[in-house]
C-alpha cells in the first residue's frame, strides 16, 4: 500500500492515491510519533539510558515472550537499544490501540447495521445457472423471495445489529487521544508543552479531514452517494457517530 520515500510527506508514498484510511491514518501516526519522540527524548536523553533501564527492558521482554508467546523466537522483533527503537515500538503500540482500532471498529454499525449491505450469514445456497435447477426457476420468477430466504432471519439480523450498535458506540466518558493529560504530565512543564502540541495537532487534523471530505477531487470520500470518511477524526460526541479515536481499546 505504501513504499518508503524520504522525499514524501511522512516518509511514505502511497501506491493507491485517494485512499482515505491511509491518508488520514498517516496524519494520526505522525502526530503520535512526534508526541512519543518528545516524551522519550526527555526521559532518555542518551541511548545508553534505554539499554540500561531494567524496567523497560523487562517490559519489552514480557511483551515478546508472554504477550506473543507463539512468536517469541521470531527474528524480526526489534531490540530496545536506542531512543529510536523505543519510539518506534511505543508509536506502533499506541497506533494499534487507538487509530487503527478506531478505523476498523467504530464504523461497523454504519457499514453493517443495514444487514443487506453486509449479511452475516447465508441460510441457503444461491441458485446455480443450471436449466434443471428448480431454485433457479424460482429465482427468475421472484428473485426477492430467493434473496430473503438466503439473508439472515429477522432474529439473526436483529441480534447482529444490536451487537454492532454496542461495538460502535462511544461512552459518555470516553477518553480520546490527546484530549486530557495525565496528572504527572501537567506537573512537568516540558512534557505538558509537548502534550499541548500533540493535542493541538489532533485538532488541526480534524480540520484537514473535514477539508478532504469536502474536496470533490477526492472521489472516494466526496461526491454523490459517497459517505465522507470520518473514522479517524480524533474526537466525537457520545453514541454511534462513526468518528472519534479513543486512547485505547476498551474490550
Amino acid at each position: 500500500m505504501a513504499v518508503e520515500d524520504p522525499a514524501a510527506e511522512h516518509g511514505l508514498k502511497l501506491t493507491i492515491e485517494d485512499y482515505p484510511y491511509a491518508e488520514d491514518g498517516l496524519l494520526i501516526w505522525s502526530a503520535i510519533k512526534q508526541w512519543v519522540t518528545d516524551y522519550v527524548n526527555y526521559y532518555y536523553p542518551d541511548a545508553s539510558h534505554v539499554k540500561e533501564d531494567s524496567e523497560i527492558q523487562e517490559w519489552w521482554t514480557e511483551v515478546r515472550t508472554k504477550g506473543h508467546a507463539d512468536k517469541k523466537d521470531e527474528p524480526w522483533w526489534p531490540v530496545l537499544n536506542t531512543q529510536e527503537d523505543l519510539i518506534h515500538v511505543l508509536t506502533t503500540i499506541i497506533w494499534v490501540g487507538s487509530g487503527h482500532h478506531a478505523a476498523v471498529n467504530f464504523g461497523q454499525y454504519h457499514y453493517a447495521g443495514y444487514f443487506p449491505n453486509r449479511p452475516t450469514i447465508a441460510r441457503t445456497n444461491m441458485p446455480v445457472e443450471d436449466s434443471n435447477d428448480e431454485e433457479l426457476a424460482k429465482f427468475w420468477t421472484k428473485p426477492e423471495i430467493t434473496l430473503l430466504h438466503c439473508y439472515p432471519s429477522q432474529i439473526q439480523a436483529t441480534i447482529v445489529m444490536a451487537i454492532l450498535d454496542v461495538l460502535s458506540t462511544h461512552a459518555p466518558d470516553e477518553e480520546y487521544l490527546g484530549r486530557d493529560p495525565e496528572a504527572s504530565w501537567a506537573q512537568n512543564p516540558v512534557i505538558y508543552a509537548a502534550f499541548e502540541r500533540f493535542s493541538g495537532k489532533l485538532k488541526e487534523i480534524e480540520g484537514i479531514i473535514d477539508g478532504r471530505n469536502a474536496n470533490p477531487e477526492l472521489k472516494n470520500r466526496c461526491g454523490a452517494g459517497i459517505v465522507p470518511y470520518q473514522l479517524l477524526k480524533p474526537y466525537s460526541e457520545a453514541g454511534v457517530t462513526g468518528m472519534g479515536v479513543p486512547n485505547s481499546i476498551s474490550i
